[in-house]
């Protein structure tokens, strides 16, 4: 019945107020149901014991506390993780662990492959876990993983009704200069990073084919003059269209002569970068020596992580990054991962600590019970709902 015809029908008869007491009743049931449902699952690898890991899961409610999921830490090996929502992996360096997600959060672990086996070398092997934008394939830095001294990226399969990883290959390309996981714009063909390998400047990319396969852009951007030295990029993050932000730190060959600096550059149709960023232009950052950049999901905001603290600044697009937060918090943060619902997850592995703050583009403070001990966090990985 239409609610028009409801309406009439309720109008001309004496159970109107019955059946309008009854629909409020459901309504409220359902948005009482939506209130307490989690908005997020949020997994913090940890090793309270020695090479001992464990993966400690929360559920996250709508202002941000957090609450153990049923059977949480789960006792698993691997510090590194990475997730498509429906399926959850993690590595020991060595192998790669493939786990189902229960509705309510908890983990099982369903399939086991050999990653380090397959670059052909009896050493080396995944160090950081990541996937491209549609969850359909699973990357990792595979360190050491060509003549047992360059690193590569492997690239696996996922079979998303059972789990199960199958290798696809790995890149060409191989040096000591891929150092860091890659990051994917939003149109899923091009991946960026940035290292600095013994003072050897480098912004490096790949195309990403239909089935996974990573091919190097051989990329040569133009970085923006510095005013003492130059810039060494080392960490990449791409915001939700085709920009790229990427850290900038000063030196002369080991030597750090300032704070480092937030640069952004735009990925054109073939993949190439550009920028319009000059040195004053971009803000210095006040976390010290950075350990990790996390883009919002609207692209508007990006954490910067250190071993100062956190902090929190405006993403423009292509135009300079801008100053937001102040340091949140003084402890050294390792890194920071988003949801969907303004929250913002940090761990400091030497304070021992889960960080959660409520963050929008014009107010920011930390979630009630925040923050929670966890003893030698060592990655955190965050599922929106």
């Amino acid at each position: 019945m239409s609610s028009s015809v409801k309406f009439v029908a309720c109008f001309v008869a004496v159970l109107c107020p019955l059946m309008m007491a009854q629909d409020a009743a459901q309504a409220g049931a359902s948005m009482s149901k939506t209130s307490n449902s989690p908005v997020a699952y949020v997994y913090v690898s940890s090793s309270p014991r020695g090479n001992k890991f464990q993966i400690n899961g929360y559920s996250t409610a709508s202002n941000g506390a957090l609450t153990a999921v049923a059977g949480s830490p789960f006792v698993e090996s691997g510090a590194y993780m990475a997730s498509n929502g429906k399926w959850f992996f993690s590595t020991d360096t060595v192998k790669i662990y493939s786990f189902s997600i229960a509705s309510n959060g908890a983990l099982k672990r369903v399939s086991t492959i050999n990653a380090q086996e397959l670059n052909g070398y009896s050493n080396g092997g995944p160090v950081s876990l990541f996937l491209d934008r549609t969850g359909s394939t699973l990357y990792d830095e595979d360190i050491y993983g060509n003549e047992e001294a360059n690193n590569t990226y492997q690239f696996f399969d996922i079979n998303q009704l059972i789990g199960a990883l199958s290798y696809a290959g790995a890149t060409s390309v191989a040096t000591p200069e891929f150092e860091t996981p890659l990051s994917f714009i939003a149109n899923n063909d091009y991946a960026y990073g940035a290292s600095c390998y013994h003072s050897y400047i480098t912004i490096y990319g790949f195309s990403r084919a239909s089935d996974g396969v990573l091919a190097d852009l051989n990329l040569n951007p133009t970085i923006p003059a510095a005013s003492q030295g130059a810039y060494c990029p080392y960490l990449a993050a791409a915001d939700p269209t085709g920009h790229v932000a990427i850290t900038l730190t000063p030196t002369d060959e080991f030597t750090v002569l300032g704070p480092t600096q937030l640069g952004v550059f735009t990925a054109g149709a073939n993949g190439d970068l550009t920028t319009t960023n000059t040195g004053p232009d971009m803000p210095a950052v006040a976390v010290g020596t950075v350990n990790d950049i996390s883009v919002s999901p609207s692209g508007k905001l990006i954490a910067v992580t250190g071993s100062n603290g956190l902090q929190v600044f405006h993403f423009n697009g292509a135009n300079p990054i801008t100053k937001y937060t102040g340091v949140l918090t003084a402890d050294p943060i390792t890194q920071a991962f988003w949801d969907n619902n303004n929250h913002l997850y940090a761990i400091s592995q030497s304070a021992g600590e889960l960080f959660v703050y409520t963050v929008t583009p014009t107010s920011h403070g930390q979630a009630p019970g925040s923050p929670y001990a966890i003893t030698n966090p060592q990655d955190i990985i965050v599922l929106p709902e």
